[in-house]
């Protein structure tokens, strides 16, 4: 068979269901290819894979009418941030939505719980079409790309979004090159119960020897670990019983959340962190959005969002365009990669320089840092200014 839209979004994660969603909402015919859909876990346990969504994606997910179709009662607002430093004489740094003057400053959503509400809205997009296949070949020339798929049928489009995630197939076929680097860290996920309410403050230690621990607040008396952890002591974290691990988070300095215990039912996981920059986020009539465009340290907890800030410029570019180009013309695709190219940056550089100031294990290091958490908690101008970014909106 043949297929023919205007767009063609390869990828089932988040990221390429927002892109769809938004190019068909905005008028324009749509296939989404995406891989058969595994069967999903029990509602009943919650999602270990959670998201801190911005503004940017909370105004996105507005505007596609997939924010208010989320199981609100999983979604847990973030009020206020407390982020700690490492030593005897260790460093905080706070934020809170009040002094941001926003109602909140993020939200927790679960990655089951964002994702069945994307899944719900697409059954009812005008213009769209589902398509369950692999890609096996992509070729494009000034009318047109072509993508062939594993079964023999082809789809034909104006432009492929490539949505599918860190080992891009789209990336590969189109030669893009990558600077990838291992950080030799795993990100150990799991959730716990808490004694003491959380009353949405997020907590975080950066520590020298040990990585950087997030809990994260869900509904309830219930938080969610992130904790990048050194490979070694991710394989002991994964290794020795559940308890073990909510005993070290009980026993993390300055800990407001008393004891900790395991959700049921006991479940950890891990994911090897990396950072990867492309070299391009275009191709001729191929854009590429999400993780398959950029992979960054997951201690501001903004992967997510720059993908869908990545769609928001991408779609904008393309309905934005002249009426005499279509969506892949090769200025249009540049004008999205030029509007993406600063927010993408200073999220790398921020995230990859915190993560490399954070990791030596030097004490005169460690000193200063603590003095820098604390005198960035004083002062107003750069409090502001790290906010701003932290919501995706200037303040």
């Amino acid at each position: 068979m043949q297929f023919q839209s205007n767009i063609c979004v390869i990828g089932n994660g988040a990221v390429g269901k927002a892109a769809a969603l938004a190019f068909a909402q905005a008028g324009l015919s749509v296939t989404l290819l995406s891989p058969a859909a595994a069967p999903s876990d029990a509602q009943a346990s919650w999602d270990v894979r959670v998201y801190a969504l911005n503004h940017t994606a909370h105004d996105l997910l507005t505007s596609l009418r997939v924010w208010d179709a989320l199981d609100a009662a999983r979604v847990a607002p973030v009020d206020a941030m407390d982020i700690k430093g490492d030593g005897a004489q260790a460093g905080q740094l706070g934020f809170d939505a009040y002094g941001a003057r926003t109602g909140a400053l993020a939200w927790i959503v679960e990655d089951r719980n964002l994702n069945a509400a994307m899944d719900a809205a697409l059954k009812f997009a005008p213009n769209m079409r589902v398509v369950a296949g692999r890609a096996v070949g992509l070729e494009a020339d000034a009318q047109m790309a072509r993508v062939r798929l594993d079964n023999g049928d082809v789809i034909e489009a104006s432009l492929v979004v490539g949505a599918d995630g860190a080992q891009s197939w789209v990336r590969g076929q189109c030669d893009i090159g990558i600077d990838y680097r291992s950080y030799g860290q795993r990100g150990v996920v799991s959730n716990f119960e808490c004694d003491k309410p959380h009353h949405g403050v997020a907590y975080q230690w950066f520590t020298s020897s040990d990585g950087i621990i997030a809990l994260l607040p869900l509904p309830g008396q219930r938080v969610s670990l992130v904790w990048s952890a050194p490979e070694p002591l991710a394989d002991t974290l994964l290794r020795e019983p559940l308890a073990h691990l909510a005993q070290r988070l009980s026993d993390l300095p300055g800990h407001q959340l008393g004891q900790l215990r395991p959700l049921q039912p006991e479940l950890v996981k891990a994911f090897p962190l990396t950072l990867l920059r492309t070299h391009s986020l275009i191709a001729p009539r191929v854009a590429l959005v999400g993780d398959a465009a950029h992979v960054v340290h997951p201690l501001a907890g903004h992967g997510m969002n720059l993908g869908f800030g990545d769609v928001a410029g991408l779609v904008k570019a393309v309905t934005e365009r002249e009426a005499h180009r279509d969506c892949g013309d090769e200025r249009v695709l540049g004008r999205y990669a030029r509007a993406r190219k600063e927010d993408i940056l200073l999220m790398q550089l921020a995230t990859d320089g915190l993560e490399r100031l954070f990791s030596i294990d030097f004490e005169p290091l460690r000193v200063a840092r603590n003095i820098g958490l604390n005198l960035v908690n004083k002062l107003p101008v750069i409090k502001r200014h790290l906010i701003s970014q932290a919501l995706g909106r200037r303040l």
